[in-house]
């Protein structure tokens, strides 16, 4: 099922909840990319996942949506996204893992994660990967 308009616009009705909750520009990325995979590999998995790589090379999962990343900052939000489907490595889950430790502790504070101050790059993408998830989570109730 395509996820644009003729217009280019993206189906909200068709896009996944996160999205919805997202900016325009963020609807039309998700949306353009999953068409051009579906054409290219049928509907399916595979065309979400490429969707949302897409989707991670320009925006962050912030709470239980996606924001911009900030202005050069554009690219793979983690080492998964890096290495392309040949690869087997763990997901940040939309977090920007490869953002810096003062963005990552800029955002957990945004979130109210506890503990912030004493974590490591590492522990702060963890514990904002739980926050989205549980934000998610709470916005589908």
């Amino acid at each position: 099922m395509p996820k644009t308009t003729s217009k280019g616009k993206a189906k909200k009705e068709e896009l996944p909840d996160t999205v919805k909750r997202s900016d325009a520009k963020a609807q039309r990325t998700f949306a353009k990319a999953h068409d051009s995979a579906a054409e290219e590999y049928g509907e399916g998995q595979r065309a979400h996942r490429v969707a949302y790589s897409a989707l991670k090379h320009t925006h962050e999962k912030v709470g239980d949506h996606w924001e911009p990343k900030a202005k050069g900052a554009k690219g793979p939000s983690d080492k998964q996204a890096e290495g392309g489907v040949g690869t087997s490595r763990k997901t940040a889950g939309g977090v920007d893992a490869n953002a810096s430790k003062k963005h990552l502790y800029d955002v957990a504070k945004r979130l109210d994660v506890s503990g912030r101050s004493t974590m490591s790059k590492k522990e702060l993408v963890k514990a904002i990967e739980k926050a989205n998830n549980r934000k998610t989570a709470k916005a589908r109730s």
